[in-house]
């Protein structure tokens, strides 16, 4: 009974409308984006130290994965407050191309003109095209939102359009948060079963190969529960972390 109430109300969040109120609670979901945001660049670092230097080492990548998805999460928030989305998606690119050297010199320091690896975008330019995409659908231009995700989803970008999926599902739910929580639930549902026993970071459990994007779900409380940290960081550190860490990753790959 309790499942099917909860597939009702999805059906309805499916259908909320797309306006938002100039006024009163826009979400009721974790307005403690500071807090989340600390915690996805830690989640972030940790994952990039494991594959930078660590690559079948499980735990670093695992606890990688609550990155993305709170990224995606405080972008809804940012998409639903801000008042000028134009300039948000300004920074967004900015640091894009800014931390795209870096990025390439972290992670393909010494193949990566054989192979084309400087055409793997960082994770700026995922986040970019995933909030031009929300920006299209808040404001139902379809044609915005349908080429920027054919854009991600087509070329080598990180994630892929899962940033998009994510951002509809914070963005359609934002009222709902027991239902986000049941749709980004089972968007990872298919990791209990993908994983694959030549994979080093896949866990085996019960003679069970479980993918290892399953531990994204670790960030669903943190998402969908609010909390009331007051934390308060300047916004400017949480995109200047991003390529200044890159840096100092490339810097010591180079001197080991």
């Amino acid at each position: 009974m309790k499942t099917n109430t909860l597939l009702i109300r999805a059906r309805h969040a499916l259908t909320t409308p797309t306006e938002v109120p100039e006024k009163g609670p826009r979400l009721q979901t974790n307005l403690d984006t500071d807090l989340l945001k600390l915690i996805a660049i830690v989640s972030m670092l940790i994952d990039h130290v494991g594959g930078a230097f660590f690559p079948e080492i499980g735990p670093f990548r695992w606890i990688g994965r609550l990155a993305f998805p709170l990224f995606c999460y405080c972008m809804t928030v940012g998409l639903l407050y801000t008042r000028d989305v134009k300039r948000y998606l300004g920074r967004l690119a900015m640091f894009a191309v800014v931390s795209q050297p870096f990025y390439v010199l972290a992670f393909h320091p010494h193949d990566w003109m054989a192979d084309r690896n400087w055409m793997n975008w960082n994770i700026f330019f995922t986040l970019f095209l995933s909030l031009l995409a929300m920006a299209g659908f808040k404001e139902r231009k379809w044609w915005l939102f349908l080429g920027a995700f054919f854009v991600v989803s087509w070329w080598n970008f990180d994630y892929s359009g899962t940033g998009i999926e994510l951002m509809l599902i914070f963005f359609l739910c934002r009222n709902h948060p027991k239902v986000g929580a049941l749709l980004y639930g089972l968007m990872y549902l298919p990791s209990l079963w993908g994983g694959y026993p030549e994979d080093p970071l896949c866990l085996s459990l019960g003679g069970l190969w479980i993918d290892w994007p399953i531990f994204a779900l670790l960030a669903a409380p943190l998402i969908f529960i609010p909390t009331h940290s007051s934390l308060k960081i300047p916004k400017w550190f949480f995109y200047a972390f991003y390529p200044a860490h890159l840096a100092v990753i490339a810097a010591l790959r180079f001197m080991l």
